[in-house]
């Protein structure tokens, strides 16, 4: 099999409407974005890794865990900007330093500090094998299914969204949220969005395939509930604990 080369980017802009400097706040004794960084260290499939931000903090500690970073621009920092643009300019960056060359892009969010480990590893392997144009991570809906959404009148009166009397959660049609613990697309895919500045998506390509995660093995953190959660579900999982003193 020919070689393969996939470009990590972590993407960490500064400003966040939702949760203020979400990347920076504590997790379990920790910078929440280092749960990232320590995501691709254990992954197989990157070739490199860069850390694309306009913030000095979250710059200072990419440094400090050996990671190389990108300063992103004004214009790519804002709540407007899309996720493509600053992927392409961090492919754009990376390349005109040196002689690397990117066939695949794997896009890590900076606020996700619970995803499996082997989750990158996983997209990468099913793009490269499929020759599709990304892969995303999704998880079921569970009760928040559309069946059982419905429209509230200002008067109160509901009206379902989906007319149906389904009750019993296992007749639900299977039905799947992306979660954004993992997204990787091809060359290609990403190079679309140079030619449509008007669909932020035009990088998922034509052929978008997903991997399936269980409810719960990711965490994406934008309010301080999902902080919360987060925090939970990496003590079950073992971090933060303290350590266990042997009798002498």
């Amino acid at each position: 099999m020919k070689p393969f080369s996939t470009l990590g980017v972590i993407l960490a802009r500064a400003g966040s409407k939702g949760l203020a400097n979400k990347h920076l706040r504590p997790l379990l004794g920790r910078p929440l974005i280092s749960y990232t960084f320590e995501h691709v260290k254990r992954s197989r499939s990157l070739t490199r890794v860069v850390v694309s931000t306009d913030c000095p903090q979250i710059k200072q500690l990419a440094r400090e865990a050996g990671l190389t970073t990108i300063q992103r621009p004004a214009d790519l920092a804002g709540d407007d900007a899309s996720v493509q643009d600053a992927l392409l300019h961090a492919l754009d960056e990376v390349e005109r330093r040196g002689s690397f060359r990117a066939d695949a892009i794997a896009s890590l969010y900076g606020n996700v500090p619970v995803r499996p480990t082997d989750v990158t590893d996983r997209c990468v392997e099913m793009l490269r094998g499929t020759d599709c144009c990304s892969i995303r991570t999704f998880q079921p809906v569970g009760k928040w299914h559309p069946t059982w959404m419905a429209r509230l009148a200002d008067d109160g009166k509901v009206e379902a969204c989906v007319p149906g009397s389904i009750h019993r959660r296992q007749e639900l049609e299977p039905l799947f949220l992306h979660d954004g613990g993992g997204l990787v697309m091809s060359r290609q895919s990403l190079e679309l969005g140079r030619e449509r500045r008007d669909d932020p998506h035009a990088m998922f390509g034509n052929d978008r395939r997903g991997i399936t995660v269980p409810s719960g093995d990711v965490v994406e953190v934008d309010v301080d509930r999902d902080l919360a959660l987060a925090e939970a579900i990496l003590r079950q999982q073992g971090f933060g604990q303290p350590a266990v003193r042997l009798a002498a």
